[in-house]
This record gives C-alpha cells, structure tokens and sequence, in this order.
C-alpha cells in the first residue's frame, strides 16, 4: 500500500516538473522572438539599389530597405517572380496639365450640333404668292368666291392651287408723291393729305418718299393709324412746293428787254444769250426702286404696296423702268397710283405714252400698275383724289390670296403668270409674272414681323 502511494506522488511530481518545463520553454521563445524583432529594426540600412553587386544582380534573401534620405518618388519595390527578388521603382507622378480659365458666358459654343439637327431635311422650294382683285362691270369688287372659283396657270400650264384665303391682310405701304408737279397742283394734293392719313388703319405701316430731281425718304415705316405718321404728313402739307411758273424763255424776242432795229432801248441791258432749254428731271423710276428695296425687308405676312400720287411724268432716273419692273415682280409688291394733273385726262395719258426725244415718257405709272397687279385711279378735283384714296387703300387690302408652289429654277428665269375666274363677266387683276429670287438673297428673307 505505501510503495503503491509513493509511485502515485513520484508520478504526479514529474508530471509537474513537465508542464512547468513547458511554460518556460514556451516564454524564452516568444522573448527571443521579441528580441531578434528589435534587434532587426536597429540593423543599418541595406545598400541603395543603385550600387548592385558584381554581377549586375540582387543575391536571393538580401534585405532591401530605402534610405531615410532618399525621396518617396524614388522608394524601391521588391517583387518576387519564381523565387527571386526583383527591384523595380515607382514612377513620379505626372505632372498637373495647365488649367485656363474664361469669364461666365464668354465659352464658345459646342461645335456639335444637338440631337435634334439629325431628324432635320432642308427642302429648296419656291412658292408663289398671287393677290387678286376681281371686280364687276361697274368696277366694284366681287366678295364670296372660292377656290374651285380660280385656276393659275404658270407658262400656260395648270398648277394646283396650294393656298387660298380671302381674308384681309395687313398692309406695308410706301407713299411716293412727286413734287416736279406743277405748284398749283401740288397744293391741291396737300389739301387731301389728311384723307390719305385716314385711310390706313392701326395694323398697317406707312413710310413716305418724296421726288422731283432726286429722291428723298422723309419717314420711315411707322404705324398707320401713329401720332408719328399725322405729323408728318402734316409738316408735309405745309412745307411741300411744286415748281413754280412756266417753261422759261431762253431765247427768241422775248428773251431780252424791247429793242429799235434790233438795238436794245437800255444800253445797260446785258445781252442774253441763247441757250438750249433743259426739261425739268423727274425721277419716278428711282423713287419706285427706293420704296421697293426698302420693301422687300418688311415681313412676308404684309401685302407690300407702292402708293404713288404723280402725273406719272419719267425722265433722267438712273435706273430703268425694266430693272425697277423686275424688282418689284421679285419681292411680289404691287403699285397702285392716284394720277392727277395731265395723266388724270384720258386723251392726254394716251399721248404721253409716246416718247418724244429729250422728254422721257409721259406716263409709265400705268405701267408699272398692270405689271404688278395694281390699278390706277385718275383724280382731277380734290373730291376725286380723296375718293381715290379710300378705294385704292380697300382694293389692297381685300383681294384674295392664291398661292402655288413652283418647280425650282434659275434666279432671273421669270414665268408668265395667268389668273382665270370660272364666272363670266368679271375683270380679274393680277400680276402677270413671277421672277425667282437667288438662293442667298431667299435666305435672307425675314420669317415675319
């Protein structure tokens, strides 16, 4: 029993001899791991990669580790490929581009056009506008017409009518009153000046030229129914003169004071001498082509009328009446004419279509009305003229509107244009040609104002 006992204590005495052996076993090895831990962090810097050993390469297990010193773009990398250690270094970083800065609002804009612009188809076509007046018997016009009513015919050939209204527009009209006119006759068209005033309304707009040697433009486009336009015509009623008196005498026995056998009573008289008598300028073509150009500017939702109040009286202008003609067939503006002193006598306007040498024509205002689709009204008293005012004002307004749509041609090709009315006795007004505009000046045409 007791040797039983003593081999009991001597087992369980070894056993602890075992497990304390263990213990510190196990602490002297994580204290020699602690040492050799700080031991290697006070080591000396391994050589710089830029010093390899002979042979050009790293010897495996070297220790690589940067200098204090060197610059952190430059720090070394080791790598390890297959077992071997690579040194390889990180590049600097690239440099910051320069930034330029622009003030708010001067970016230029994107060249790229928006998404939208894909879908876009860009058609060259041409479409005619074509104001006609159709009239009775007794010379009054004819409402409630339709389209079935009207056929156009461009070269002699049918074209379907595209647009019809019979609705009245808007007007843009430039007033041209020659003042080469007689003295006594152009104070009995200032008399009627305040009729001329009220015949436009609020919609409309006025502009006013006036001519005799040279064309002069006294207001621009203002309201119709303006304060503006009231005093202008105003001022013009005061201070607007024809010329004065007869043809002068230049030569013959009249030319110079009373003589005895052909020697002058006063010897003091000068002589006159014989000159060639030069007719007075009057410039109608180019205050047509004025009015005109300042025109064609105006909006395409207007009806553009020349209003002229003239004897109708051409000569010395510097355009021609065949280039002034085409100008006005372009831009589809219509002359309408008040014609007073001799071109109101029926007898004598159809003289003065001859023209005599050094004279110029007698009357082109008719003219100009039938090549654009206008009308003249003849008016000898001052009743007649403010009569013509009204009815030339409502005749530009209330016409009906045709439109067509052209094949595409060259500009200055112009087409022979006819108006029919499927009625019977009814006069039918309108312009007779058309003449395309060039590609660039159509595109500078105003969408509308």
């Amino acid at each position: 029993m007791r040797n039983h006992c003593d081999r009991k204590i001597g087992f369980r005495f070894i056993l602890a001899v075992f497990i304390v052996g263990s213990t510190l076993s196990l602490s002297t090895a994580v204290a020699a791991q602690q040492g050799a831990s700080s031991k290697g962090q006070s080591l000396p810097d391994a050589p710089a990669p830029n010093n390899p050993t002979p042979g050009g390469q790293v010897s495996p297990g070297a220790s690589q580790a940067p200098s204090q010193t060197q610059d952190l773009g430059q720090i070394p990398v080791e790598t390890q490929s297959h077992g071997s250690t690579q040194v390889e270094e990180n590049p600097p970083p690239p440099p910051m581009p320069p930034v330029k800065t622009v003030p708010p609002g001067s970016a230029p804009p994107p060249s790229n056009t928006s998404q939208e612009d894909l879908y876009k188809f860009v058609v060259n076509t041409n479409f005619v506008v074509v104001p006609v007046t159709v009239k009775d018997t007794s010379g009054h016009l004819v409402p409630g017409l339709l389209q079935n009513d009207f056929s156009i015919y461009e070269d002699s050939k049918p074209q379907p009518i595209r647009f019809f209204t019979s609705d009245p527009f808007a007007l843009s009209a430039a007033i041209v009153l020659d003042l080469s006119l007689p003295e006594i006759v152009v104070s009995k068209v200032n008399q009627t000046l305040p009729a001329l005033v009220g015949a436009f309304s609020q919609y409309d707009e006025v502009s006013l030229y006036t001519y005799a040697g040279s064309v002069t433009k006294v207001q621009d486009f203002v309201g119709g129914a303006s304060d503006r336009f009231a005093q202008v015509m105003k001022q013009v009623r005061t201070e607007a003169t024809g010329r004065s008196g007869g043809v002068a005498v230049v030569a013959g026995p009249m030319a110079a004071g009373p003589s005895v056998n052909g020697h002058p009573m006063d010897p003091s008289t000068p002589p006159m001498e014989s000159r060639t008598y030069q007719p007075e300028p009057h410039v109608l073509n180019d205050a047509i082509l004025a009015a005109a150009l300042d025109l064609s500017r105006r909006g395409p939702l207007r009806r553009k009328v020349i209003f002229v109040i003239s004897d109708g009286r051409e000569l010395n202008s510097v355009a021609s009446y065949r280039d002034v003609v085409k100008v006005l067939q372009t831009y589809q503006i219509l002359v309408y004419g008040v014609a007073v002193s001799g071109g109101a006598i029926p007898g004598y306007r159809q003289l003065e279509k001859i023209k005599l040498p050094g004279q110029g024509y007698g009357n082109v205002l008719t003219r100009y009305a039938a090549a654009t689709g206008g009308q003249v009204f003849p008016a000898l008293s001052r009743d007649a003229i403010e009569g013509a005012y009204q009815r030339l004002t409502s005749d530009a307004r209330n016409q009906y509107t045709l439109g067509y749509t052209t094949v595409a041609a060259i500009a200055g090709n112009c087409r022979e244009i006819e108006v029919r009315v499927k009625r019977p006795g009814l006069q039918v007004i309108a312009k007779p040609r058309y003449c395309p505009l060039p590609p660039a000046a159509a595109a500078r045409q105003p969408s509308g104002e």
